[in-house]
């Protein structure tokens, strides 16, 4: 199905039509990954349309281009603003939000100074990889790509760079018929999803992998561990070996797109009883909770549009 376009998109400080959202193709960013960026949702809540943890998103957005030396043109209030009028321009209660900023054009060298550009972007979006995903649970694989070394690529940057790693290995799970693909650190140890967390449950306990394992320290991650250990569910973040995943109860990815998917088999070896065991099923009860009223936001992370 071909992708349907909102009509609006902010960029640059003013709403505009989604199609004159245009950037030059010498800008930095497209020949160097220069850009920073986030995924937000917005969610359509029995107290109107909120976006869940705004705040925290752009948080990270800044954290990010501080890493790359970006100076971002922008305040926090205003990007949190813009983000708002997205939603509200293109009459969206439960969407999909990415802000994003990049190096535009200017010098052609790699470390050239150039202009900052900024966009907000909206659009209707469902389950990532699908309803039926959320219930069934998803296939995976161990990929043949590993993630970054400490060091070279900053892994707790949400940056544009980044992600040529889940390209390979989202493209290489899906070549070979699986859902989604599971990274290897350099250490040879578990890592994460081509572009989503991780947690494996061992009697009763969530086990994932810390962020010396060159993962983005998610913040869907950071709000399942709260919900967890709120519930009494322990969580222990710990250095998880490849072999793990065949021998936990359960397995599933976390993120703002794949939300709280089960894994059902890794590399064609069947996870506990080969779907949603119940850990993940609370664990999705209280995350889903939030948007539909049945868990209390007793931290704040919903945000009115």
């Amino acid at each position: 199905m071909a992708q349907q376009y909102p009509d609006w998109i902010w960029q640059n400080g003013a709403i505009k039509p989604w199609a004159e959202a245009t950037t030059h193709v010498m800008s930095h960013a497209l020949h160097y990954g220069s850009s920073v960026f986030e995924g937000i949702r917005s969610y359509a809540t029995p107290d109107g349309a909120a976006i869940f943890r705004l705040t925290d998103h752009l948080t990270r957005l800044y954290h990010s281009a501080k890493i790359y030396d970006m100076a971002l043109p922008y305040t926090r209030d205003q990007l949190a603003a813009a983000c708002r009028e997205v939603v509200k321009k293109n009459d969206l209660s439960a969407a999909y939000l990415r802000p994003v900023a990049w190096r535009g054009l200017g010098g052609f060298g790699l470390s050239a100074e150039t202009p900052i550009d900024v966009a907000v972007a909206a659009w209707p979006m469902g389950p990532y990889l699908g309803p039926e995903a959320l219930e069934q649970g998803i296939t995976a694989c161990v990929s043949s790509w590993q993630r970054f070394a400490p060091n070279t690529i900053p892994a707790g940057a949400k940056a544009g760079g980044n992600y040529l790693s889940g390209q390979l290995i989202a493209r290489e799970a899906r070549r070979m018929g699986f859902g989604e693909g599971i990274a290897l650190a350099s250490t040879g140890l578990l890592s994460e999803g081509a572009g989503e967390n991780i947690f494996l449950v061992f009697d009763g306990a969530l086990h994932t992998t810390p962020a010396s394992a060159s993962i983005l320290t998610g913040i869907t991650r950071h709000s399942l561990i709260t919900l967890a250990r709120e519930e009494g569910i322990e969580v222990v973040e710990r250095d998880l070996p490849r072999e793990y995943l065949y021998l936990a109860d359960e397995v599933f990815m976390c993120g703002t797109a794949a939300e709280v998917t089960p894994i059902r088999a890794v590399d064609g070896k069947q996870i506990g009883a080969g779907h949603a065991g119940p850990v993940t099923r609370r664990i999705q009860e209280l995350y889903f909770g939030l948007f539909n009223g049945k868990t209390h936001d007793k931290w704040g992370w919903l945000e009115p549009v």
